[in-house]
């Protein structure tokens, strides 16, 4: 296991370059503080700062995207309380969760539970029970999240009020859809529409899952 002072790149850090691409993004995007636990979090990661994975989680407390409808996470911090390591406590084993979106999406970087492509990211989309592959890493898929096209890439899951009604969202929190999106009944616009904590969202999928064997 390394040590801090290891993890912490200082000759070449990816930090200033996760800036310059949140400075040009063609979408909202707000990188938050880092919190006092981002040493820990760093720590429990084992990524160093070099790389792009290592810059969010010791310099942000997160990254919020498309206001607030993606959220990347970090250290922690008022607005995403969810860090990194501890998102990842009790989940899937062999991958690693990085993100996830106001409708009860995920996203994990693949480390052997899905295949041979170890790096990649993969989503669990709301409208799915079904790991989809992203086909990019961890920096190639914050960059395709800051300049891509999410309009077209969500345009299943949105509804015409939904920019106003994640506005009071808490980050740690998601659009709950009654019937589910994964159904044939299920409609972003036509569905019952509630806020759920994240992680009973993420629970709920699981337990679907295993229902199902």
């Amino acid at each position: 296991m390394k040590s801090l002072d290891e993890l912490i790149e200082r000759a070449d850090p990816a930090f200033p370059l996760v800036k310059e691409w949140a400075s040009a993004a063609s979408t909202d995007c707000v990188l938050l503080p880092p919190s006092a636990a981002r040493g820990e979090t760093l720590l429990a990661t084992q990524v160093t700062t070099r790389s792009v994975m290592g810059a969010i989680a010791y310099e942000t407390g997160g990254v919020l995207i498309d206001h607030g409808w993606l959220r990347f996470l970090g250290s922690g911090h008022p607005r995403l309380t969810r860090t990194l390591p501890v998102w990842n406590e009790n989940k899937a084993d062999r991958c690693c969760f990085i993100a996830d979106d106001a409708v009860g999406g995920f996203f994990a970087v693949n480390g052997g539970a899905f295949g041979d492509d170890l790096g990649n990211v993969y989503y669990w989309p709301p409208d799915s029970l079904e790991w989809e592959p992203m086909g990019r890493g961890y920096a190639d898929f914050l960059e395709w999240a800051l300049n891509g096209d999410l309009a077209e890439f969500y345009a299943s899951v949105r509804w015409s009020t939904w920019r106003e009604d994640i506005a009071t969202l808490a980050g740690d929190h998601c659009i709950a859809f009654y019937p589910y999106l994964w159904t044939k009944e299920g409609s972003p616009e036509e569905s019952h529409r509630s806020a759920l904590s994240a992680e009973e969202a993420f629970a709920f999928k699981q337990e679907v899952l295993r229902q199902m064997g």
